[in-house]
């Protein structure tokens, strides 16, 4: 069994190595990154379970970061970081991360946050190396490597369609609202509207779905938004797999 992997984001080089000492000493693996440019760069190479990351990054604002992370595999986020404004705090929570830490920061709170993060995507046992997910018998998800395998066939997907499909999964069985996922799928400089999000369900459910004319996985929730199915009891659980939110974030 491998140990969770956490990749640490700052530009401060003492708060790099006060970090992964916390989190070394309480069981976790970590390899840092100085800069977002670099932290994107390990992503692709080493998939972590958790990314710890700065908001002011010398390159890249820590929220660009976290965009492009969640666009790449399912990585949950923990921002750390010195700001401390009410209205950022709230960005970061509605969009890009599953935690907000101030700094400074308590060491065992810190690490205590990260497993609880861990707990939630159900990353504690389980390697990340591929970041798969297995629905069923007949369909198997890989977010790393951006492809579905339906009955055995495999259909490439688009970033797009990877980071969509990642939150529906996320949330198996409760409903997303069209304007949560138009939020969180897509950034704030791209004009994309409902029915562009319905074009997107439309060419998942043709690569997913074994008649996309009666969909049994996506799921139209008339009026309010979109569901993916309840994963069933005897899902694979030696793959990489996701438990489902206790809350839909909207």
């Amino acid at each position: 069994m491998s140990l969770p992997h956490i990749l640490v984001v700052d530009d401060d080089p003492a708060t790099l190595r006060l970090v992964r000492a916390a989190l070394e000493q309480e069981g976790f693996e970590v390899s840092t990154a100085l800069t977002g440019q670099q932290a994107l760069n390990k992503l692709t190479k080493e998939l972590p379970n958790l990314a710890i990351v700065d908001l002011n990054l010398p390159d890249i604002h820590g929220f660009e970061v976290c965009r492009r992370i969640q666009q790449y595999a399912i990585v949950p986020v923990i921002m750390l970081t010195g700001e401390d404004k009410e209205d950022v705090i709230v960005d970061g929570l509605d969009r890009y991360a599953e935690d907000y830490i101030t700094k400074p920061f308590n060491n065992r709170e810190l690490a205590a946050r990260v497993r609880r993060v861990l707990r939630r995507f159900g990353d504690t046992q389980a390697s990340n190396s591929s970041a798969e997910v297995v629905v069923d018998d007949k369909l198997k998800i890989n977010f790393g490597q951006h492809w579905a395998e339906v009955r055995n066939n495999r259909q490439e997907l688009t970033p797009t369609e990877s980071k969509l499909l990642h939150m529906l999964i996320r949330h198996a069985g409760q409903v997303i609202t069209t304007d949560s996922l138009l939020a969180r799928v897509w950034s704030p400089d791209e004009e994309v509207y409902v029915e562009g999000l319905r074009v997107h369900i439309r060419r998942l459910r043709e690569k997913i779905e074994p008649d996309p004319g009666k969909p049994t996985y996506i799921l139209t929730e008339r009026g309010v938004g979109y569901r993916f199915k309840t994963f069933t009891s005897n899902q694979n659980q030696d793959s990489h797999s996701l438990t489902t939110h206790s809350e839909v974030e909207i």
